[in-house]
């Protein structure tokens, strides 16, 4: 019987720690505007850059900052498609709290 409480509580745990879901879909793209596009494409345009770039004569720090760079990058395109990102404790925590409200 404990074995089956176990498993049951290791179920619920690696349920409730998925990491994200997106509550924008592929379908519900958001229309940006011409400014965003035009840093999108300066962002896109970095991207490359930095992949063409020769990395194995690069110090340690320069590499280090690159990678920093990318991941700026990645946070403000990120910011630009507008999803909203829930973890699924959140809705749980959410789900109960409507359901004690109600």
């Amino acid at each position: 019987m404990k074995k089956l409480i176990y498993s049951f509580l290791l179920l619920f745990l690696l349920g409730v720690s998925v990491n994200t879901v997106s509550a924008a879909t592929t379908k519900d793209k958001v229309e940006l505007t011409a400014e965003q596009k035009v840093q999108l494409e300066k962002i896109t345009n970095r991207v490359e850059e930095i992949r063409a770039m020769d990395k194995s004569n690069m110090s340690r720090a320069e590499k280090k900052e690159l990678r920093k760079e990318l991941r700026e990058m990645k946070k403000q395109a990120r910011g630009m498609g507008g999803g909203i990102y829930l973890s699924v404790g959140a809705i749980i925590i959410i789900i109960l709290l409507l359901i004690l409200i109600l």
